[in-house]
């Protein structure tokens, strides 16, 4: 019906007549809807919104209204100020939709809030805060409080005494994590200090007037009980109460050196530090720890150190005519010295040493001669260069007393091997009694012994082969010396060929035997050529290989004519076929 009219009074001005019509009425025929209920003051009046043949100029008329908008769009802030592209109002927000319309189209879900003058962050991201709880019902979202003294005044547990600015300490991601830096006010927390709760210096959120002393805090932590005075800070430090930083040396007139640095001060400090005088002499406080009992007389310094009363200072090389080597070094000086210094001690060995002779004084007095300060057991004497039996070998490890059984200045000693080692002598005296001529003093189990000067040289697979294989027992001269006697169980001719071994066999190789058997008094032609070893050679035999070599002494069962010429069967016959026939020197068949 309105677009009826609408068209009805198109054509009533285009035909040039007069109409009379209420304004009220007229705007209603050209309005395309109701506005809603936030305009319908502006509804009557179109020029409030809208400007004739300047669509552009909606969007002023626009932020003529909507001034905070406006504000946001020329600061570049808040949600419209932020758009990456500038639109028409009337692109998002469409009116004349009636009056309970919705023309801000907004989902919380997809919404990014840091489009927004307030950007989530930390704890405000969690799903457990909902939009409403910072924009209220019938409020616009830009009026939401971005403080956050106006959200959380109520979670304030300082109660205000800290200002409304919780930024200053306080993170979004928990309220719990702070980020005071308390370096920028007049006391610094270093060391310990920066571990302490706030409450514990700033009892009931008091933050003005905290006491900055620190015995103020401290006082019942004092373990010298106020002897010590009040400033702590003179000696400890906010890292570790443990940690000293009271340089005695430099502090004082009594350098704190070694031990003395490792003391507790009221080791020393018995009373009010600030009144009492303490002597600086050893004996003053050591008195009770002086094992001397005075007889070394009361300057300790003398010879004793604060590194360790144990080590001593005095130089006995320099002061004394005695100087201390090795040994001597380590010696205690109540040792030498048991009575007073006063004393003269005889400086020689055997004065102090007697009862540890071992060698019952047959070795003489002068144990200089052998022995030295710096170990007893570490002999000088040098037996090579000082007698004429150089020590060799295992020798040099023979203890003195294995060969000197006496008197070192009577006894009288044979040098020659046999003498001393008879009893070790395991050839049981086949090779003499020059030990030296296949052994050395470095080691008697490797002899240089020449095998090649015996009656056996050993050759072939002979030098391969271990000693003991041949030699059971260190008795040499009772080996065999024939192949027999050691390869009985190798011989695999189970003796038919006799024991002779080296008659066919060689030292090289028992496989590649060279006998030659036409060599011999038999020699192997015609058929005999073919036979094997064992065809005549069946029984066992002794060392010498023998078989008879009579053609009727093998040949009996093939003798065709029954003896009746004898058994010499080569004088017609030939060993190359028996069949050939030889009569008065001519052969025939």
């Amino acid at each position: 019906m309105s677009k009826f009219i609408r068209a009805l009074v198109l054509a009533a001005l285009m035909l040039g007549l007069s109409i009379t019509v209420h304004a009220d009425s007229f705007g209603d025929i050209l309005s395309p809807g109701k506005v809603i209920e936030g305009h319908a003051k502006a509804e009557s009046d179109c020029n409030k919104c809208h400007k004739k043949f300047d669509k552009a100029a909606q969007n002023t008329l626009c932020k003529d209204c909507h001034k905070d908008i406006a504000k946001d769009i020329a600061e570049m802030r808040g949600y419209h100020g932020r758009l990456k592209e500038q639109k028409d109002c009337k692109e998002c927000h469409t009116d004349h939709k009636g009056r309970e319309a919705k023309i801000v189209l907004f989902s919380p879900a997809q919404f990014d809030h840091a489009q927004t003058n307030f950007q989530l962050k930390g704890g405000h991201l969690d799903d457990k805060v909902k939009c409403k709880d910072c924009h209220v019902p019938n409020k616009k979202f830009r009026e939401a409080p971005s403080t956050c003294n106006a959200c959380h005044k109520k979670d304030d547990k300082h109660k205000g005494a800290l200002g409304t600015d919780c930024a200053k300490c306080h993170v979004e991601k928990d309220w719990k994590t702070t980020s005071f830096d308390h370096d920028k006010t007049d006391f610094k927390l270093l060391g310990k200090h920066n571990e302490v709760k706030c409450k514990e210096c700033h009892i009931d959120d008091k933050y003005k007037d905290t006491p900055k002393l620190c015995n103020s805090c401290h006082k019942k932590d004092d373990k010298h009980k106020g002897n010590f005075g009040v400033k702590c800070e003179t000696c400890h430090v906010e890292k570790s109460w443990k940690t000293i930083i009271f340089d005695h040396t430099r502090q004082t007139k009594y350098p704190l050196r070694w031990k003395h640095d490792e003391v507790k001060c009221t080791s020393c400090h018995k009373g009010d530090i600030r009144k009492e005088k303490l002597q600086t002499a050893c004996i003053s406080c050591h008195k009770k720890d002086d094992k001397h009992k005075g007889s070394y007389g009361p300057k300790c310094e003398s010879c004793h150190l604060e590194k360790g009363w144990k080590e001593i200072l005095f130089d006995h090389n320099k002061k004394t005519k005695y100087p201390l080597l090795g040994k001597h070094l380590t010696a205690k000086c109540s040792s030498c010295h048991k009575t007073d210094f006063k004393e003269k001690l005889p400086m020689d060995c055997f004065s102090c040493h007697k009862k540890d002779d071992k060698h019952k004084d047959n070795f003489g007095r002068k144990c200089e001669s052998c022995h030295v300060e710096r170990d007893w057991k570490e002999i000088l004497f040098n037996h090579t260069k000082q007698t004429k039996y150089p020590l060799l070998g295992k020798h040099k490890e023979v203890k003195c007393s294995s060969c000197h059984k006496g008197d070192i200045y009577k006894d009288k000693l044979d040098i020659k091997c046999y003498s001393c080692h008879e009893k070790d002598d395991k050839h049981k005296g086949q090779e003499g009694k020059k030990c030296e001529t296949c052994h050395n003093e470095q080691n008697w189990t490797k002899a240089k012994f020449d095998h090649s000067l015996s009656t056996f040289p050993l050759l072939g697979k002979h030098f391969l082969v271990d000693c003991k294989k041949c030699h059971a027992t260190p008795a040499f001269k009772d080996a065999k010396s024939d192949c027999w006697s050691c390869h009985e169980k190798e011989d695999v001719h189970k003796r038919r060929l006799g024991t002779a071994c080296e008659t066919c066999h060689n030292l090289r190789n028992w496989k590649a035997w060279d006998f030659d058997h036409n060599k011999t008094s038999f020699k192997l032609d015609g058929p005999h050529g073919k036979l094997g070893c064992y065809q005549c050679h069946k029984q066992p035999m002794s060392k010498k290989l023998s078989v008879a070599s009579s053609c009727g002494s093998c040949h009996a069962g093939d003798d065709v004519h029954n003896g009746e010429y004898g058994r010499q069967c080569e004088r017609c016959h030939i060993g190359s076929t028996w069949k050939k026939v030889r009569i008065d020197g001519k052969f025939m068949r």
